[in-house]
């Protein structure tokens, strides 16, 4: 069997309210959601799912080869960009297509992608996570309870703008989860997407902690700076989650070196060698990892075959437009089906019919930083300094 070429497509997470982050707000609720399909000479694709920049240039790692070589394929792609760097976006590209042949293994295999790997249970536990920072009160409620429905007692709220405010949006969604809980204590995490400085985010975790017991405290500072995400760890009470941002072994050593991150978290569109290399790296450092992402099915289905898992991101309940999914979420987890390989299938018409609602990649979102970020004394509204659409929340 041998790679014979590859598609691109786009299509649309349509949430029917508005998400966002510190950063920014889609206040129409679409995002775009890239995918890749790799093709062979045997009538088998793969899907994966991550951006196309510079897609032509890494594809010539892969072309005509054996699709079954994954991992020696991702380090040939990997040398494909040696000059350039794979950092950014172009690890997104590496990873889609990465992901793509992992599908097309198991499938040849004539397994769902979690047993080959070796995983022995297929349930992956997972958090509510609404990219919340936009919606009022009642709203979040709703939206909380919806995810306490099916059993998820774990909550990730964006914030970061104002204390207060996450204090009294971090209890109201504890008293949904209490609630559906029967009294037990739900896990509460706050992402505040890099928007601080170091100082900022001791006093503003320190604060919050006289009230509310946090989970972890996410992206606190930024994504590469390990000597601040070390100070942030040593002075509040919560964990520190990051790593979602970082694309490279190499950008993780300094964090961890540092003992600067307690949850490492990859995302699932840097694809599933990276992430199944991270989890090794996190283990021999007794460190638990945590997939994040709109659509994370390659990483949950990793998840299932590594020791350190701890728990995955839910976002949205529905799949984006076109895609449907193998597995479903009940009693607060994830469960993988059968169908070999991912599990994925595109109906690409439907995906040409979304296209003319795929927001301009040039106006604003949660991938641009304010002006401001980590440089305010006061309180900001959430969306102010920029509302508009775009991918990564």
């Amino acid at each position: 069997m041998r790679i014979t070429g590859y598609r691109t497509l786009t299509t649309v997470q349509d949430w029917g309210r508005p998400v966002g982050d510190a950063n920014g707000v889609f206040a129409d609720g679409l995002i775009r959601v890239p995918f890749v399909v790799v093709e062979t000479d045997e009538g088998i694709t793969g899907v994966g799912l991550g951006p196309h920049v510079e897609i032509d240039s890494v594809f010539a790692a892969l072309e005509g080869e054996d699709p079954r070589g994954v991992t020696s394929l991702y380090d040939r792609m990997l040398r494909q960009v040696f000059k350039a760097g794979h950092a950014g976006a172009v690890f997104g590209t590496i990873g889609a297509l990465d992901t793509a042949l992992w599908d097309i293994k198991a499938q040849i295999a004539g397994e769902p992608l979690w047993r080959l790997l070796g995983g022995r249970d297929r349930r992956v536990p997972a958090y509510a996570s609404g990219l919340d920072i936009a919606l009022d009160d009642d709203d979040l409620v709703a939206l909380y309870q919806t995810y306490a429905d099916r059993g998820l007692r774990s909550a990730k709220l964006k914030g970061g703008l104002d204390v207060e405010r996450d204090r009294h949006r971090l209890t109201l969604v504890r008293d949904v989860l209490t609630d559906a809980g029967h009294g037990t204590r739900p896990g509460l995490m706050l992402d505040v997407n890099e928007t601080w400085t170091r100082k900022q985010a001791v006093r503003h975790v320190s604060e919050l902690e006289r009230t509310v017991d946090l989970t972890w405290i996410e992206e606190p500072v930024r994504r590469w700076d390990a000597q601040g995400h070390a100070v942030v760890s040593s002075g509040v009470r919560a964990s520190v989650a990051t790593g979602e941002n970082l694309t490279g072994l190499e950008q993780f050593r300094p964090l961890i070196a540092a003992g600067a991150v307690d949850v490492v978290q990859t995302a699932a569109v840097w694809g599933i060698t990276h992430f199944l290399r991270v989890s090794a790296l996190a283990h021999a450092h007794e460190l638990p990892v945590s997939p994040i992402g709109t659509t994370p099915v390659g990483l949950l289905h990793a998840a299932t075959s590594v020791p350190n898992h701890l728990v995955s991101e839910l976002q949205d309940l529905r799949p984006p437009l076109g895609v449907s999914v193998d597995h479903h979420v009940e009693d607060g987890a994830y469960l993988l089906g059968d169908r070999p390989g991912l599990g994925i299938r595109l109906d690409e018409e439907a995906i040409a019919a979304a296209h003319r609602r795929l927001p301009d990649p040039r106006s604003g979102g949660t991938h641009i930083r304010p002006e401001r970020a980590g440089h305010r004394l006061h309180p900001v509204e959430a969306g102010s300094e920029q509302k508009s659409p775009a991918l990564n929340a």
